[in-house]
């Protein structure tokens, strides 16, 4: 890709934590854009750590950074580094999100939350502030750099933000991957109230201060909207290269595919009970289903499926690359994409869904009552999305599938996705970039 001509008013400054060769959907939403903007007359100077301690390493993302693109990679100090030295096998799960619930947490998993929760406000990351502002204040000024934008969680990357607006006056654009004080782990981090009104405080220093919020869902707009008089915009994630993934045959079995993490709390048991019930119920439906399960799957809910029968149908394939992930999601029968059910996880709209969207093959969702995702879903006609209470109309859609599946007969109309194509998505954030 050949960048453009441009005066020094088209250079941005992206801070991020996430860059290939991590893996995981937090990595994707700022390689995807920086690998767009540059056709756009912008030149994305992209501050990264350079010793980072990620959960997940997806070496094929690498393939994804352009080589025209301004890198600029500084150590970090985070405590994961010194637990990793232990082999601490508790950290390393809840670095990647797996943490359990609060009645099953062992004592060590206990004493680790605190110390995560309290310790370390607003995140682990937060060693990477100060040695970071002194070093871009200067390249700043340097480079001619007109705009930052901070892309967070990890939040304290949204301090490097405040602080080098208030160093160099400059603008600053803070993008919310997800909520802050209202994203659902918050709760099981054990926090005093001391570090509750701590990042409370940050959290409105940030949203009170930035020249621009993007987020990524109607809710978190609306919850933000009360807490500042910023202007909001809603960048959702999206989807990329599908034209890299020719048409393939679906498994033989009537699969049902999940990809992506699987947390404690995201545990479906009325979806294992439906499926338990089927089996007993339909003649060849124990042999026909299979539940593949693709990325980090907790203990309980692993445990979970074992109780309710549903072991050998289980085909645990464990973390895949992107690639790898997207070839399975395309071969199966039926996608899964689950969400916690609680109020706080309304405003979550998983990166998965709208690879989803283009694959061509069924969606069934299961979310909180009034989630983001149900709009997407229907506007799309992609699939269903039922809540959980509604057992009974989720049990007569898998039949209906299950039917489909027999007779060869699993469509999806897809329409009106194009809007959450990276490059379409890339447009929308030129427009805040421009503004």
């Amino acid at each position: 890709m050949k960048i453009k001509e441009v005066s020094d008013k088209s250079k941005i400054l992206i801070i991020s934590y996430y860059w290939p060769p991590a893996g995981g959907p937090g990595v994707q939403r700022w390689l995807k854009f920086v690998k767009y903007l540059p056709e756009f007359g912008i030149i994305p100077h992209v501050y990264v750590p350079e010793n980072p301690s990620y959960p997940i390493v997806d070496k094929e993302m690498i393939a994804d950074v352009d080589e025209n693109i301004v890198i600029i990679k500084r150590k970090i100090f985070e405590p994961y580094q010194i637990a990793s030295i232990f082999g601490c096998k508790k950290t390393q799960e809840i670095s990647s999100g797996i943490i359990p619930k609060i009645k099953s947490q062992s004592a060590i998993e206990k004493i680790l939350l605190w110390i995560r929760g309290n310790f370390f406000i607003p995140d682990a990351r937060i060693f990477w502030v100060r040695p970071s502002v002194k070093f871009l204040h200067k390249y700043i000024k340097e480079q001619g750099i007109t705009t930052i934008v901070t892309t967070g969680p990890p939040h304290s990357l949204h301090l490097i933000g405040l602080k080098l607006s208030d160093k160099n006056n400059i603008r600053w654009i803070a993008d919310f991957r997800d909520p802050w004080t209202t994203i659902g782990y918050q709760k099981s981090l054990r926090l005093s109230n001391y570090a509750k009104k701590k990042h409370l405080f940050l959290e409105q220093k940030i949203l009170k201060n930035a020249d621009h919020i993007i987020v990524t869902s109607p809710t978190t707009k609306m919850e933000f909207a009360f807490l500042t008089e910023k202007p909001i915009s809603v960048i959702t994630n999206g989807y990329d290269n599908i034209e890299n993934f020719e048409q393939v045959q679906p498994d033989s079995l009537f699969t049902i595919a999940h990809i992506g993490s699987l947390l404690s709390d995201r545990n479906p048991l009325f979806l294992w009970e439906i499926l338990q019930e089927l089996k007993a119920e339909i003649p060849n439906f124990a042999d026909d289903l299979q539940l593949k399960l693709i990325g980090k799957i907790s203990s309980e809910v692993l445990e979970s499926i074992n109780d309710f029968g549903l072991n050998n149908n289980v085909n645990n394939l464990g973390y895949l690359s992107h690639n790898d992930s997207i070839a399975e999601q395309r071969k199966s029968q039926v996608l899964l994409l689950i969400e916690i059910n609680s109020l706080e996880t309304k405003c979550i709209i998983p990166g998965k869904l709208f690879e989803y969207l283009v694959s061509q093959r069924p969606i069934i969702a299961i979310g909180p009552d009034g989630s983001d995702i149900k709009k997407i879903i229907e506007e799309s006609q992609t699939g269903i999305f039922v809540d959980y209470s509604e057992k009974a109309l989720l049990k007569e859609h898998i039949i209906n599938l299950y039917q489909k599946y027999k007779s060869n007969s699993i469509t999806v109309g897809a329409i009106d996705v194009a809007q959450y194509s990276r490059l379409n998505l890339t447009k929308k954030l030129l427009e805040i970039i421009q503004t």
